[in-house]
């Protein structure tokens, strides 16, 4: 019993509950005790107004920071939600436009094929469709047809279009009239586009026909259908012509999405109270706010968009609005649990002790089973922000591939160009050497994607030891046929002795290849182009490549992911950040700097393996 409630009792009281009571009710006649138990009450009523603008403050203060919370933290994971889509919008157009010039080229190259024109000229066409189909597995385009100059089809990878006439088709019309490839876009009767290049196949007598390829974009569609943005591409005059959505194509932007946004007072209503977060929408897809993008795709006038809702960041700011409320609910509940200890104690002359504390410990399993709710909440939130991490790694993990894999391609493309002419030419044996090179490269590829995954799960290969001229010979061999073409001139300085390293050749041969294609990029304003490369062994192995070009100008970025000095479409910016990965998980380092007579140094540093015949060689001399 507190000091205030005994100087309420009469002496000889006694000191249960109940006797409290009846003193109570005994002193309640007497004028003294009844001028007490009015400051009593007043001081009581003073406490309670204390107590209720306590609490309209803290309310207020949980709303304002509530409030500042949910505008700031909407503001950062939107940026950070427009920076992933706009990664992935590039990679998009990367892709399309990698797609788009890698079959611009073979027209040109089938129109000068000499079984095709020999075809045409004598009208003996039996073979022509299985070259065709040969080219068509080779080069991976969706179907080649090869028209005479009527029109009419005498070859053609799809059996079903032999015979048929294209003499009035724009793709025909405009090959035969032009001297250069022709890009065209045929609207088909069961929806959709077909993407086609048309070149003319001409002798010395004038023209024989037209070459047709057509390019399976629709691919893309496919691929992009299993994300959770929208997509769509349109030409140069507002159409669109591919999209995630079928219904999209042949409409423009605005028609497109006018189907997709609700009519009435009611649809307008839902969709701004589901704005609650005050983030200005870009459009609105299916009656849901959602975050435009659009990049130009560097293609005859094609622009490329995306959409991309805001549920992910509401989930977020949810996640966190939900801790700070929580935080204040228990700190409401700590003063409601002070107050009614406190309220306990002062009523403890009117029993109402125990009816107090019954409502205290339901009112705590409450917050506690509130409190428990939340946490599960949160538990969900972060399951949902892995998956967007795992998301975006795959996206990274896209781009990769497609730098890396460009390199081999192009050695591809000019190992089979050379062994075509040395076919003609009646070289088979030169021409299987040829062949030979190009098994080694898909042999390289399929090393370069086992790389790739080791290089996004923090794993690699195991070591061996790896004769650094041996592995730099096998990089000038890959590069051998850019080299040539440039008239590059090359000097070598190599050690007499077998120089050694620990690594994983494949990966290290990467590296080498990545530094030499940057220093031919870097000569390219050059007349005379000139690249020096040296080896130099001690208690490290130093490989130096050194160029004549205009050097480096930016170093703080220049290891940086998908920061590039070239032009759009001739690299995205990852070779050096994935050089430098691989020669610090070889235990070296990759380090850049600028040439005393100009130009670029690029040097790679490796522990030296000293070789275990050199070893006892050494003991014996001891």
């Amino acid at each position: 019993m507190s000091a205030s409630s005994d100087s309420l009792s009469p002496p000889r009281e006694p000191s249960n509950a109940k006797g409290a009571v009846v003193g109570a009710r005994t002193l309640s006649t007497r004028p003294k005790n009844t001028a007490t138990k009015k400051r009593v009450d007043y001081k009581a009523r003073a406490i309670s107004w204390r107590v209720r603008i306590a609490l309209m403050i803290v309310i207020a203060v949980a709303g304002v920071v509530v409030w500042i919370t949910n505008k700031s933290l909407t503001h950062s994971f939107t940026e950070t939600t427009r920076n992933r889509a706009e990664l992935r919008l590039a990679l998009y157009s990367g892709n399309l436009v990698s797609e788009l010039r890698q079959h611009a080229i073979v027209p040109q190259l089938l129109a000068r094929d000499q079984a095709l024109i020999l075809a045409l000229q004598s009208q003996d066409f039996s073979l022509s469709t299985q070259r065709l189909i040969s080219f068509v597995e080779e080069i991976g385009a969706a179907s080649i047809a090869l028209m005479d100059k009527d029109g009419r089809t005498v070859a053609a990878t799809d059996r079903i279009e032999l015979g048929s006439n294209h003499g009035n088709a724009p793709y025909f019309v405009d090959a035969i009239r032009s001297n250069t490839t022709v890009f065209s876009i045929i609207e088909r009767e069961v929806g959709g586009y077909q993407f086609t290049y048309s070149r003319r196949l001409v002798d010395s007598s004038g023209t024989l026909g037209v070459i047709l390829i057509e390019v399976d974009l629709h691919k893309f569609e496919r691929a992009w259908a299993g994300i959770s943005d929208a997509v769509m591409v349109t030409d140069s005059e507002g159409t669109v012509v591919l999209a995630t959505e079928a219904r999209w194509r042949r409409l423009s932007e605005e028609e497109a999405l006018k189907h997709q946004t609700p009519v009435g007072a009611i649809q307008r209503a839902i969709r701004v109270t589901t704005d609650w977060s005050a983030v200005p929408a870009d459009a609105y897809l299916r009656g849901e706010a959602v975050m435009r993008l659009e990049s130009r795709v560097p293609f005859q006038g094609w622009r490329i968009m995306s959409y991309t809702t805001y549920a992910s960041i509401r989930e977020k700011v949810n996640a966190v609005i939900a801790l700070e409320i929580m935080g204040f609910a228990l700190l409401l509940a700590l003063v409601f649990y002070a107050l009614s200890r406190k309220t306990a104690l002062r009523m403890a002359l009117f029993q109402r002790e125990s009816a107090e504390l019954r409502v205290l410990n339901a009112r705590l399993q409450r917050e506690i089973a509130e409190r428990e709710r939340v946490q599960q909440t949160l538990a969900v939130a972060e399951q949902s922000l892995a998956q967007s991490s795992k998301l975006a790694a795959l996206g990274e993990m896209s781009a990769a591939v497609s730098h890396e894999l460009n390199q081999p391609l192009a050695a591809m493309k000019t190992y089979l160009a050379g062994a075509r002419l040395l076919l003609n030419r009646n070289r088979p044996e030169e021409a299987l050497s040829s062949f030979g090179r190009i098994d080694d490269l898909i042999g390289r590829m399929g090393a370069i994607t086992r790389q790739l995954k080791s290089y996004a799960r923090k794993g690699g290969d195991e070591f061996a030891p790896v004769n650094i001229g041996d592995a730099l010979a096998s990089s000038l061999a890959m590069m051998e046929p850019q080299l040539r073409q440039r008239h590059v001139k090359i000097t070598r300085m190599l050690p007499e002795d077998t120089v050694l390293v620990m690594a994983d050749r494949m990966r290290l041969e990467q590296v080498m290849v990545n530094l030499l294609r940057n220093a031919l990029d870097a000569t390219k304003s050059v007349h005379d182009p000139e690249l020096e490369i040296l080896v130099s062994a001690g208690e490290s192995v130093t490989v130096t490549v050194r160029d004549n070009g205009d050097g480096i100008k930016d170093f703080d970025n220049l290891f940086e992911p998908f920061y590039t000095t070239k032009q759009p479409g001739d690299g995205v910016g990852l070779g050096l950040a994935i050089s430098s990965g691989i020669v610090n998980d070889l235990g070296g380092r990759l380090t850049a700097r600028n040439g005393e007579e100009g130009g670029a140094v690029f040097e790679i540093q490796l522990p030296t393996l000293i070789d275990e015949t050199t070893i006892d060689e050494t003991q014996a001399a001891e």
